[in-house]
């Protein structure tokens, strides 16, 4: 049976650790888009709304094929033989404006099992970094089974390029929950985080409501984004300028 389409309702946690320790947490919405059925999708795609999807706003960014896309990252990292259906978990647009600090493609086999995760990683300078979660034998992705992968990717100007992530999942029908987890070159834990959501399914009505309970979504992501670094930086978190952008655009865990 096809995955459906769903909203995601929940909460987002962020918890600066070290030096000093600055958190916040707020609610949030994101949706659940199975890429295999674009047909059946209640969400504007494409074109304006109070909610909508947009194609370019994903994979190549060219309004290209997005399955094709991250087939084509499975096949480069041996997950060639990965073809079952593949779900979007992402924000959408709210009356056009969209910022995705991070996105979810949910990498099926034939049974239904989830055996990749490609974590879709965007910057407020306009980069992206996808780090693909699989275990090394390609089993299934279970609850709070840890993976791992070198942090390569800038994303904050308080927080070093270097040590690494821990990601954990439990991705079922009823909720969608993920935890990334940075740590140091010397193993302590600089950040965690949290996204915990409950599934329902997508319906035109929802999707409004949705629009109403989570007002300005996407633009209070990006406001708060900004608002956490100053407040770093009034405690006297020191600004780390933006290194050039690795060559590599994937990272596998490992």
């Amino acid at each position: 049976m096809a995955l459906e389409h769903q909203i995601i309702a929940g909460e987002v946690m962020h918890a600066r650790l070290a030096p000093k320790r600055n958190a916040f947490k707020y609610a949030t919405c994101y949706v659940s888009i199975n890429l295999s059925q674009p047909d059946s999708l209640p969400l504007k795609r494409n074109r304006f709304g109070l909610l909508s999807f947009y194609d370019k706003d994903h994979g190549a960014s060219d309004n290209s094929d997005l399955l094709s896309w991250a087939r084509a990252i499975l096949a480069d990292h041996g997950l060639a033989g990965l073809k079952g259906e593949i779900v979007l978990v992402t924000m959408p647009r709210v009356l056009g404006y969209v910022f995705n600090p991070v996105s979810f493609w949910l990498c099926h086999d034939a049974e239904g099992n989830c055996r990749a995760v490609l974590c879709d990683v965007n910057n407020t300078f306009g980069e992206r970094h996808v780090y693909l979660c699989a275990h090394d034998d390609h089993r299934p992705i279970t609850r709070f089974q840890a993976l791992e992968a070198e942090k390569v990717f800038h994303v904050s100007p308080m927080l070093k390029r270097e040590g690494h992530y821990r990601f954990l999942f439990d991705i079922t029908d009823e909720r969608f929950a993920v935890w990334i987890d940075h740590y140091g070159s010397d193993g302590t834990k600089l950040l965690a985080t949290w996204l915990i959501g409950k599934n329902e399914t997508m319906t035109t009505g929802r999707l409004r409501s949705a629009f109403f309970r989570f007002p300005l979504l996407t633009l209070k992501a990006i406001v708060l984004i900004h608002w956490q670094a100053l407040k770093l930086l009034l405690k006297g978190i020191p600004y780390i300028s933006k290194p050039a952008q690795k060559e590599s655009r994937v990272t596998s865990s490992k």
